[in-house]
């Protein structure tokens, strides 16, 4: 399809002086507003009447606009915040983990220092879980006969003795609580040196004193400590603490009730006690003071014990 020329500009000489001059008129009217600005209140005019019409016809665009980006800064912030989350949750954990390291490092540090005070040699173990038995209160340490763990090694903390080896093997050995049933530890009163024997009932029951007559010098707070006399535990160490007494003067008896003073479920690491006493308690008494009580616990543990009151 072929287009005419407008009539203005017909073919000819005259259409030709007619594109020159309107040619020259333009180049004109731009000179003068390039140079005087002279056109501008026309154009400012103009502007100021179409900008309603310019602003209708953008609507639509800007409504575009504007909603998608609420939703893309909406999806950023839900995925932000996601990403939160997840960093506080990881940032939790460390600093769980970074507390649980500074307490086991503060116990390692205080089985270090019993350690150093103890005059028979002692092995480290690591409590590994709890067997599944209701009825007996027993542990499972990562040490055994390979490592020169004994039957009838007793196993204590910094705080006092938790248990004794009852079964052993190769890698690994079975450790009975103090708080086992009819489990036996031979104590005696720090206070003034009564000897008597405390013993389990049960797994959450506090220890028993037993087979005391009614005037005998107990006191709520007493220290219980080993008393050495069974060749298994070395004397000195802290056992329990005397928590009540109930005396009954018809029958001349009383129930005298203990709580342990080495805490089971807050640390995994522990010592067993390699005590020996053919030898042990021969070079105890050779470097012991003249006047100086033959004992092991050093000061701090029975302080601690009676502060647990």
């Amino acid at each position: 399809m072929q287009h005419s020329a407008p009539p203005l500009f017909r073919q000819g000489v005259p259409a030709l002086v007619k594109l020159i001059v309107c040619l020259s008129i333009s180049v004109a009217l731009m000179l003068i507003d390039f140079r005087f600005k002279a056109l501008d209140p026309i154009r400012n005019n103009v502007n100021w009447l179409l900008r309603p019409l310019e602003y209708a016809m953008m609507m639509p665009r800007n409504a575009y606009e504007a909603t998608s980006e609420y939703f893309t800064t909406r999806g950023t912030l839900d995925k932000e915040n996601q990403e939160m989350k997840v960093r506080q949750a990881e940032l939790s954990l460390l600093a769980n983990q970074s507390e649980f390291l500074l307490v086991e490092n503060q116990n390692l540090r205080q089985l270090m220092d019993l350690q150093k005070q103890t005059s028979f040699k002692t092995l480290p173990v690591e409590i590994l879980f709890n067997p599944p038995n209701p009825i007996s209160q027993r542990i499972v340490v990562n040490r055994g006969s390979s490592d020169g763990l004994k039957l009838g090694n007793p196993i204590a903390n910094d705080s006092g003795i938790l248990g004794q080896v009852v079964r052993i093997y190769d890698h690994s050995a079975e450790v009975s609580l103090l708080e086992d049933r009819d489990f036996a530890v031979p104590v005696q009163v720090a206070r003034n040196g009564l000897r008597a024997a405390v013993f389990g009932v049960g797994r959450g029951n506090p220890l028993e004193l037993r087979y005391l007559p009614v005037a005998s010098d107990l006191e709520v707070g007493d220290v219980l400590i080993t008393s050495g006399i069974d060749g298994v535990y070395p004397p000195g160490f802290a056992v329990a603490v005397i928590s009540r007494i109930e005396r009954n003067a018809d029958k001349n008896s009383s129930n005298v009730f203990c709580v342990p003073v080495a805490p089971v479920n807050r640390y995994r690491q522990a010592l067993a006690l390699l005590y020996d006493p053919q030898w042990d308690a021969k070079a105890s008494t050779a470097t012991s003071k003249p006047g100086a009580p033959l004992t092991n616990t050093p000061g701090r543990r029975q302080t601690r014990a009676r502060g647990m009151q």
